[in-house]
């Protein structure tokens, strides 16, 4: 009886390892990988920052299969792949898809000190703790005009529509850009913009330097989540560039979203109105 047992067993174990040699056999198959590539990457050796700034770069579809078209441009600050690159490129490309946006390049800019760049000057000694460099917002803006808008420019296929988007301290830099130089770019798009900086000054000086800007009309989108110190001073300033005939400005708010997760939802809202197919 015994001897039977041992018989069926030696029979089950040989027919379990007939059946686990194809197998074993699969799981030690070389796979054959490859990059996944979502856009293309440069170096550019900045003069007016003194240091190397990485660019990720995102092209429609329409891109490759239209050779002869030119598209606008969307200029972003935290443009790295581990900052929020891939999920604003998920937007273009599903805008374009589905019809709800034209195709535009999306130009991510990598940040190296992002309080250091994003930021303006301030008198306020508790925003000087953030970081032990801050206020460097001119030059970065200067990078941005002088170096990096030129070099896109030359290099790929571009209309001279552009527009910024940005968040938290990247809104503020847009704010901050738009009411310095709105001449910049045709489009500004400030998420949950940290305009508390600097004693809310942007927000207060805001009327008279909308007031100066006497050249074409500037498209405006401001967004704000239900974040306490963010939504009151956004609100206010939609308000006051509602009321200067050089903004074309508008103003959603997010009271279902916080500060963290604002961007993606107003990101795609923004689009659609500001890069809205014709």
């Amino acid at each position: 009886m015994n001897k039977l047992y041992l018989n069926l067993a030696m029979l089950v174990l040989y027919s379990l390892l007939q059946i686990g040699l194809p197998m074993r056999a699969q799981a030690a198959q070389k796979l054959a990988m490859e990059p996944l590539n979502i856009g293309i990457s440069f170096v550019l050796e900045s003069q007016i920052l003194g240091e190397p700034r990485r660019i990720n770069l995102y092209f429609p579809q329409a891109y490759f299969e239209q050779s002869s078209q030119r598209f606008p441009v969307l200029y972003m600050p935290d443009g790295g792949l581990k900052e929020d690159f891939l999920h604003i490129a998920g937007l273009v490309q599903i805008g374009s898809l589905n019809w709800t946006t034209r195709p535009f390049i999306l130009v991510g800019i990598e940040n190296t000190d992002r309080k250091r760049d994003l930021t303006g000057p301030t008198t306020n000694e508790e925003d000087k703790k953030i970081s032990a460099l801050v206020g460097g917002s001119a030059q970065f803006r200067a990078f941005i005009r002088n170096e990096l808008i030129p070099a896109v420019e030359e290099h790929f296929r571009t209309t001279q529509e552009r527009a910024i988007v940005g968040e938290s301290l990247a809104g503020l830099f847009v704010v901050e850009t738009m009411l310095a130089e709105p001449d910049l770019f045709s489009a500004y798009i400030a998420v949950d913009p940290s305009l508390w900086w600097n004693n809310a000054a942007l927000v207060d000086n805001a009327a008279t330097q909308a007031l100066q800007h006497n050249r074409q009309q500037v498209r405006v989108h401001l967004a704000a989540s239900k974040q306490e110190g963010i939504v009151e001073p956004t609100r206010q300033l939609a308000q006051i560039l509602n009321t200067s005939p050089h903004f074309h400005a508008s103003y959603s708010e997010f009271p279902n979203e916080t500060h963290l997760s604002i961007y993606h939802p107003a990101a795609l809202e923004a689009f659609r109105k500001v890069f809205a197919r014709e």
